[in-house]
């Protein structure tokens, strides 16, 4: 019995959680990201073209912060990650909220920066939850 109880237990924390935004929205919502980051499959298939200025968003979540291969991040943000950040629904939301004041706090440095500039003030569940389902295809 214990087994089947740990099994089970095992698998609901195998399962990645379900983002509380709405995928739906956060397609249209992304319009906002797409002039400075694309989603790009790793076999090259473009989900969505978008600019190059921000890393590539496939498969950010559940990644560490600042290590997306190819791309030249801010110190503060590679620190963030070598910190321990890894990108999930809560950490995603304050960062793209403000980029630079969540930095400052994580890090507890009032010096950090971001090169990420753009505040993104609503609907920033819904990106989240978009991103987490188009990596799922």
């Amino acid at each position: 019995m214990n087994r089947i109880v740990a099994t089970v237990v095992a698998c609901v924390l195998a399962v990645p959680a379900l983002a509380s935004g709405d995928a739906e929205k956060g397609e249209k919502g992304f319009n906002k990201c797409k002039s400075c980051h694309m989603i790009e499959k790793p076999d090259g298939e473009t989900i969505v073209k978008g600019g190059k200025t921000g890393p590539n968003l496939y498969g950010v979540i559940g990644r560490a912060a600042g290590s997306s291969e190819g791309f030249n991040y801010g110190d503060s943000l590679k620190a963030a990650g070598e910190k321990g950040l890894v990108w999930d629904e809560e950490t995603f939301v304050a960062f793209t909220m403000d980029p630079a004041g969540f930095l400052k706090t994580y890090l507890d440095d009032t010096a950090a920066k971001s090169k990420m500039t753009f505040k993104l003030k609503k609907d920033n569940e819904d990106v989240f939850a978009y991103l987490q389902s188009v990596a799922a295809e």
